[in-house]
């Protein structure tokens, strides 16, 4: 998508799913903490008047409105996390992976690494001092 848009313009844009059937409108715009650049439309579904996280970077806007090129199951489906608050990098993490998508570079570069796998923590601890019987 444009990232030159301004993201308030947005706000109340009818959405559609990637076969062209409507999801509902646009209620919220989130924006990257590091680039500042829109990332993540809540779109305000018929389903249950329930919001439901979009990707804005594969997304296109059009005449119609903001055309998502995902299925609207999976749209459906995408984990919520309520509108008006900040999302995590966790949240942001979980939204990526749930539509499959990588982690866009400029996006990754300022995400924390994995740690580690979990090592198992060492119990041996040795014998328990005290005298010798």
């Amino acid at each position: 998508m444009q990232t030159d848009i301004d993201p308030r313009s947005l706000i109340g844009v009818r959405a559609y799913d990637g076969n062209g059937e409507k999801l509902g409108t646009v209620d919220e715009v989130y924006l990257d903490d590091a680039t500042g650049a829109p990332q993540w439309a809540a779109v305000r579904t018929g389903l249950f008047h329930r919001d439901a996280f979009v990707p804005l970077g594969p997304s296109e806007l059009a005449d119609e409105g903001l055309r998502v090129p995902f299925d609207r199951e999976l749209i459906k489906d995408a984990p919520g996390f309520g509108v008006g608050r900040h999302l995590s990098p966790g949240q942001e993490l979980q939204l990526y992976q749930h539509y499959g998508m990588a982690l866009p570079p400029d996006v990754a570069k300022t995400r924390p690494q994995d740690p580690q796998p979990h090592q198992p923590q060492d119990r041996d601890f040795g014998e328990v001092a005290g005298p010798d019987d």
